[in-house]
């Protein structure tokens, strides 16, 4: 007679562990999708809700379609980042590849370090996007920090500046145009309301010289080009 396995301890929030410790639990739970670590406190969030997950579609294509016409930089949605002793888990990010100049490598199967853009899209979690996370992205290096709060809905873009967030504006037409991806524009009404207009934006954004020199610059940086 075989005794019993004794169960995987779970991921609860508000636990403090160290990173190693996150990660040796949550590979134990391989029924568990989302969870974070933000300054050695655990965040398990709720479901997503539909109404998360719409606008969160909608982000990553518009994300994706930038990353398509610009070589050198790759999307991403909810992975897990090796950032300083924390692993967050951003709705979305933007980064450059390493090897075009990027800043952020790899830890194992993991991204390390810190994406050129962040995004989260704020439901229930507020408090954390606004408070640890900000503060950790802040710190780490993440150079752009957009959050969508839906149930407002409010768009919030951050650059980073001598260590510290500064909300960037939209220029008087309502289009957000990003200080460190050339050719990343956002129509904050269309994102919400117009939604055929918020690609032709970025599409107007990707046609531009800035856009095109910025492309060639990363392909120029490519320190290891495939042979």
């Amino acid at each position: 007679m075989t005794s019993a396995q004794p169960m995987a301890p779970r991921l609860i929030t508000g636990e403090r562990m160290s990173r190693e410790e996150f990660l040796a639990r949550w590979e134990q739970l391989p029924g568990l999708k989302n969870a974070e670590l933000i300054e050695g406190i655990v965040y398990v969030p709720s479901p997503v809700s539909l109404h998360h997950s719409d606008y969160a579609l909608q982000a990553h294509g518009w994300l994706w379609t930038y990353a398509q016409a610009t070589p050198g930089c790759v999307g991403g949605a909810n992975g897990t980042w090796m950032m300083l002793e924390s692993a967050p888990q951003p709705d979305a990010a933007l980064r450059i590849l390493p090897e075009h100049g990027g800043q952020s490598g790899t830890w194992g199967k993991y991204a390390a370090g810190a994406p050129e853009l962040a995004l989260e899209i704020c439901v229930t979690s507020t408090e954390v996007d606004f408070g640890p996370k900000l503060a950790l992205y802040q710190r780490a290096g993440v150079r752009e920090y957009i959050t969508l709060e839906t149930l407002l809905p409010k768009i919030t873009w951050r650059v980073l500046r001598d260590g510290s967030y500064l909300e960037l504006p939209r220029d008087p037409d309502g289009v957000y145009r990003s200080t460190i991806f050339p050719g990343l524009w956002l129509d904050a009404e269309a994102f919400w309301t117009q939604r055929p207009r918020l690609l032709e934006v970025l599409r107007q954004g990707l046609a531009t010289p800035e856009h095109a020199e910025f492309a060639a610059r990363l392909a120029a940086a490519n320190r290891c080009p495939h042979q």
